[in-house]
C-alpha cells in the first residue's frame, strides 16, 4: 500500500506516493524522472546512486524512499543553475575526469559534499571523500585533480 511522503529535492517541494519497500533511487528515477541518479550495484558498493541528503552523501539504493520523508535531497540535476554548470561539474569536464560517465553524478556529489565541509582538501582527503564511489575508467587521478582545482 502506497504512502505519501513530502520532501525537498533540488530546492523544490514534492509530495510522492511510494511503496514501503521502494528505494530512494527508484523513486527519483521512476516516479520523478531524475535519471542522473544512476542504478549500479544496488547494494551500496559502487556509489553511482549517490545523492546528498541533508548535507551528507548517501547511497540512495540503501535508503528507502519513506526514510526520505521530510528530508532535503540534492541530485546531480540540482547542481546546474541558470548561470550554467556548477564549478565541480566544469572542473570534471576540463580535467578529463569524465570518461564513460556512469560514476560521474555520484563522484561529483561526493566531491561537492567534501568541498562544502573542507574547501581546501589534501589529495588524501579527496581520495577518502570519493572512496565510496567506484570508477572503472579514469584511474581516479583526473577526478582528484578536478576536485583539487575547485578547492580554495
Amino acid at each position: 500500500m502506497k504512502r505519501i511522503i513530502q520532501l525537498t529535492i533540488n530546492d523544490k517541494e514534492y509530495e510522492v506516493a511510494v511503496e514501503p519497500n521502494q528505494t530512494l533511487t527508484d523513486m527519483l528515477r521512476y516516479e520523478l524522472g531524475l535519471t542522473g541518479t544512476k542504478k549500479g550495484c544496488e547494494v551500496g558498493d559502487c556509489g553511482s546512486c549517490t545523492v546528498i541528503m541533508d548535507g551528507i552523501p548517501v547511497n540512495s539504493c540503501l535508503v528507502l524512499a519513506m526514510q526520505a520523508n521530510g528530508r532535503k535531497i540534492t541530485t546531480i540535476e540540482g547542481l546546474e543553475t541558470e548561470k550554467g554548470m556548477h564549478p565541480i561539474q566544469k572542473a570534471f569536464v576540463e580535467k578529463g575526469a569524465i570518461q564513460c560517465g556512469f560514476c560521474t553524478p555520484g563522484m561529483i556529489l561526493s566531491s561537492k559534499s567534501l568541498l562544502d565541509k573542507n574547501p581546501n582538501p589534501t589529495e588524501e582527503e579527496i581520495r577518502a571523500g570519493i572512496s565510496g564511489n567506484l570508477c572503472r575508467c579514469t584511474g581516479y587521478q583526473k577526478i582528484v585533480d578536478a576536485v583539487k582545482s575547485v578547492g580554495k
